[in-house]
């Protein structure tokens, strides 16, 4: 006779089906765990047997053999214990096997029979929400689960025990509630500032539009300091977002607690990250910090001291808001709908652009040009919007602080971005809420300028040879400009300042 419980194997944040099979039949003693396990599936036997014997119970003397259907997808990851121990369970009598019919269950096993906590909950809470069955899984994540939806029936039980006395009706387990994470502290303001006015409307803009933006400057300019406190002028998540979000954390394994987390990413590597922590990767094809960042902030400080290759690997995320991880056996996608933010040194020595300033090494162009090479023009041609950051002087310093904050900001930032999301959602654009995830099919429509601005453009265009996708990102920036105005067409001053932004990259991929 052979037991079936219902788990789950991940493919990026996608839950598949993947049927239990145990079988427990006379012949040699044996434990054989089947259906292309990695290391951990193959030592969840271990797991199973010494959290069974701390339950009281003892397997057969007996050959135990379990299927993870279907056998040709590769199964990863500890949260096979606790299906495999219920499938031995339900197959000895421990458990009545009819109560796990209509379940899906995943949860890893101490030792002592207690049921520790797993990533991906959320996603396979979803799955089983979509399939109309309940889930079992860790008392640590339940309230995780919970979000997936108010109808879907969850057990969480912290042991094999509890679990096994729910089931026979002497203890009965209470639905856990959805839980948010409480704020640690309160996000950096724009009034921690003094100057840069010109830096903070640049920001002020990337908010509105959602567009991306790289920051040159001397060291100590505040490039950092800009780039940490946009998320504070960034609108709240909607819930669509809060639920993305999460389900990519609770695959990577970064929900604490099980509590959801309503603050925009801000996800900041160092330059010596590598390809595959950027975009994702590695022997199980985790999520990376491009992915990490979606509906958020990814902030790449040094930017030309990041390896090239892993620049580049950027490329299509910020093209297409996901990222395509291919291997040999599997193919797995992420969501990456991130903003890009990036600052930069103007030189190695990062004083090439002050006045007077004469580099030891060679001439200051020279300098200057070596160092900016190091960005790719297709990465460059990304960019919406570039700014030169200039150093606070001490008179800037000794100023008290601005009267306008984050909070100025964010109002003005919200405004814009009801504008966009009342446009789209005229337009019919699914999925869009900002104009720099604009389609070019709904670009011409949307961001017409006006006569003069027109001509203005065209002419820009010709003199400063801009792309097909440089062209349609200082529509993008120009639209956006104008909804901060709150004007309904974009004129000849929005498409000016957009091109001013555009030429500081343009000036970059001649260095």
């Amino acid at each position: 006779m052979v037991t079936r419980v219902s788990t789950v194997a991940f493919e990026g944040i996608e839950a598949r089906t993947v049927d239990v099979q145990v079988q427990i039949s006379p012949g040699t003693v044996a434990f054989t765990i089947v259906g292309l396990p990695d290391k951990a599936v193959a030592e969840s036997r271990e797991r199973v047997r010494s959290a069974l014997i701390a339950s009281g119970l003892a397997l057969p003397a007996k050959r135990i053999t379990v299927n993870l259907a279907p056998a040709d997808l590769p199964k990863e990851g500890s949260h096979y214990d606790l299906p495999i121990a219920l499938g031995v369970m339900a197959a000895i009598g421990a458990v009545p096997e009819d109560a796990l019919n209509g379940f899906t269950v995943l949860g890893e096993l101490a030792l002592d029979g207690s049921i520790t906590c797993v990533a991906g909950v959320l996603p396979a809470a979803m799955a089983a929400v979509e399939r109309h069955q309940g889930l079992i899984c860790p008392q640590a994540c339940g309230s995780e689960a919970a979000w997936a939806s108010r109808e879907l029936e969850i057990l969480a039980p912290c042991s094999l025990i509890q679990l096994a006395n729910h089931f026979k009706g002497t203890q009965v387990m209470s639905r856990p509630e959805p839980a948010i994470m409480a704020a640690s502290d309160a996000l950096p303001d724009l009034r921690d500032i003094k100057g840069q006015e010109s830096a903070k409307r640049t920001l002020e803009i990337a908010a509105a539009g959602g567009h991306n933006l790289l920051m040159s400057g001397p060291p100590g300019a505040g490039k950092s300091m800009l780039a940490q406190r946009l998320p504070s002028i960034l609108p709240p998540l909607a819930p669509r977002e809060l639920l993305d979000i999460s389900m990519i954390q609770s695959v990577a394994g970064l929900l604490a607690d099980g509590a959801l987390s309503n603050r925009r990413p801000f996800r900041a590597p160092h330059h010596s990250a590598s390809m595959a922590a950027l975009v994702g990767g590695g022997l199980n094809a985790r999520p990376g910090e491009a992915s990490l960042a979606h509906h958020g902030v990814l902030f790449l400080d040094e930017l030309p001291e990041f390896q090239p290759q892993a620049l580049d690997s950027l490329r299509q995320p910020l093209e297409t808001g996901e990222i395509l991880i291919a291997r040999a056996n599997h193919r797995v996608i992420y969501p990456a709908r991130f903003q890009l933010v990036a600052a930069m040194n103007p030189c190695r020595c990062g004083q090439g652009t002050e006045p007077g300033y004469v580099c030891r090494r060679q001439p200051n162009e020279r300098c200057i040009a070596q160092y900016q090479a190091r960005l790719s023009g297709p990465l460059l041609d990304r960019i919406d919007l570039a700014i030169d950051v200039p150093a606070v002087t001490a008179a800037d310093l000794i100023l008290p602080p601005p009267e306008e904050g984050s909070a100025h900001v964010a109002a003005r930032v919200a405004v814009a971005r009801r504008r966009q999301e009342k446009r789209y959602s005229a337009l019919k654009g699914k999925g869009i809420t900002t104009n720099a995830a604009c389609p070019p099919a709904l670009l011409e429509e949307v961001a017409r300028p006006d006569s003069d601005g027109l001509s203005l453009i065209r002419d820009a265009a010709n003199a400063m040879r801009l792309s097909a996708r440089g062209f349609h990102r200082v529509l993008k920036v120009s639209r956006t400009l104008a909804d901060l105005d709150g004007e309904e067409h974009i004129r000849r001053i929005h498409v000016a300042e957009a091109l001013s932004y555009r030429a500081q990259i343009d000036r970059r991929s001649a260095a």
